[in-house]
């Protein structure tokens, strides 16, 4: 096979009949028409291309889906729970696109390196080997070129490649693109953080056949953002399955709700004190009427949200929780951010530590810290002794938001969260993964009940509360102690005159 080197990476020749496409016309109906006209419809597939593995029954749900994003001529976002199997879903897809039109090439793009691995375990049980493009460019380079050389070639039937949000943007994978063929799938994971506009913007334009995952693809504060994910992947498809519709249907598992009420210390109210008036100038100033467009406010916002995220009686309460909880296993503590999307703060890391050192060296609970810091290969490893049981705990800060499959979490304990409702959505969906032997699933949430700042704060507060609150009352009416956890959150609702939420 003839090479040559384009800016130091190495590309099959276009003399070898290795032409790119140049755009983005595409019919799936004109596809399938091709196929069946060669009589390719649901030929028995040869190794190395997708198939559905026996042991996997397709929910009604996921069923539908699976027509649905064909009826949508080839493009959709799948918005389901987290936990509600996405993942199976998408690559059901990709095994109905190869037995119907022969499919090519499927192109999943991740937001984190964990999830690669964690794909390309999925991909195996579909009879896939994938290439992992992501890191050192020299270690899939010459794979994906070869491999693209050998499909336009007819020398292998399928290609699958696996790869980061960052890779995407780099001119290593981004010089190969325009190489990819018609009968490509790009599969979208935790899409929402697609609507950015540097990787937007990388988002391969010739290859039609396209798919988004995500149980939130609305940006939080970036509908510009949303609206490109969407033109790009296609809308939202039937049937969009809430978490409710997820535990109804057995793809998630019951639980029990358990909110744990905390003060702020004095020094913490006084600065939060200071914090909730700032604020409520910010929002009297008739020049911004978008807190989006805020950035004083936002600012405010997210410095009031890491203290609450940081409040020092959380360790206590933690504390005088896990003394009675020992003999536990399988439980997973979260340690908040308090950003809205953002780098993780000093504070996060402060509490992780204090949170790590609290658990086990003064309780004896057997844990480890699981960060965006920790090798993959290290995080293989606690995931392993997790799953079994040597460790009893993970203490985390977000790496552990997005798509981290470990169904075995039986327990967890959220320490703080960010303001973004994705968090809360992506964490709970982590407790509620269905488990050999897992019956029911337990969530402790700590919430910081906000000091009495009087009247001159109250409105503010009441608004600003609202949201916090709904998200808090939805997943208590869910459990199943609904009644027990709607109790304890009346006293917040009694604090701020919140009685008709």
């Amino acid at each position: 096979m003839k090479l040559f080197s384009k800016n130091g990476y190495k590309v099959p020749s276009q003399q070898e009949g290795y032409h790119p496409v140049q755009d983005d016309n595409y019919s799936i109906n004109k596809l399938l028409s091709v196929a069946e006209a060669k009589g390719s419809y649901h030929l028995q597939p040869p190794s190395r291309c997708p198939r559905l593995p026996p042991s996997i029954q397709l929910r009604q749900y996921q069923r539908q889906a699976v027509e649905n994003w064909f009826a949508n001529q080839g493009r959709g976002t799948l918005k389901m729970a987290t936990g509600s199997g996405k993942t199976i879903t998408a690559l059901a897809i990709a095994t109905e696109l190869y037995q119907k039109i022969r499919l090519q090439v499927l192109l999943v793009v991740c937001p984190y390196r964990h999830l690669v691995t964690q794909w390309a375990r999925e991909c195996q049980n579909f009879g896939l080997e994938p290439i992992l493009a992501f890191e050192n460019v020299r270690t899939w380079q010459n794979q994906l070129s070869t491999g693209l050389y050998n499909i336009h070639a007819g020398n292998q039937p399928f290609l699958c490649i696996i790869t980061t949000n960052a890779t995407l943007i780099g001119e290593g994978l981004q010089s190969q693109l325009k190489y990819f063929p018609n009968k490509t799938l790009i599969i979208g994971d935790e899409a929402h953080n697609l609507g950015s506009r540097r990787l937007e913007e990388s988002l391969p334009r010739n290859i039609g056949l396209r798919l988004a995952l995500s149980a939130t693809p609305e940006r939080y504060f970036d509908e510009d953002g949303t609206d490109a994910i969407f033109d790009y992947f296609g809308s939202v498809l039937q049937p969009e399955l809430t978490l409710a519709d997820a535990i109804r249907q057995g793809a998630l598992v019951h639980y029990l709700y358990y909110p744990v009420l905390v003060e702020l210390t004095e020094a913490e109210t006084g600065a939060y004190a200071k914090l909730t008036k700032r604020i409520g100038w910010a929002l009297m100033d008739e020049e911004n009427e978008k807190i989006e467009n805020n950035d004083t406010l936002t600012s405010l916002l997210m410095q009031r949200s890491r203290l609450i995220g940081a409040a020092a009686n959380k360790l206590k309460a933690l504390q005088q929780l896990m003394v009675r909880r020992l003999d536990t296993s399988h439980t997973l503590f979260y340690c908040g951010d308090g950003s809205i999307e953002g780098a993780v703060t000093e504070e996060s890391n402060r509490q992780l530590a204090a949170v790590a050192r609290l658990l086990g060296t003064e309780l004896g609970y057997r844990i480890n810290t699981y960060t965006a810091e920790t090798p993959l290969s290290e995080r293989e490893e606690l995931r392993r002794q997790f799953e079994t049981g040597q460790l009893q705990g993970l203490v985390a800060i977000r790496c552990l938001d997005e798509g981290v499959d470990i169904p075995a979490v039986q327990t967890a304990v959220i320490l703080a969260s960010s303001g973004n409702p994705r968090q809360f959505i992506q964490r709970r969906g982590r407790v509620l993964r269905p488990h050999p032997g897992k019956e029911r699933a337990t969530l402790f949430d700590m919430i910081v009940l906000p000091p009495d700042l009087g009247r001159e704060t109250l409105e503010v507060e009441r608004n600003l509360l609202k949201k916090e609150l709904r998200r808090f009352l939805e997943f208590a009416d869910l459990a199943d102690n609904a009644g027990e956890a709607r109790i304890k959150l009346l006293q917040l609702q009694k604090r701020y005159g919140l009685l008709d939420m």
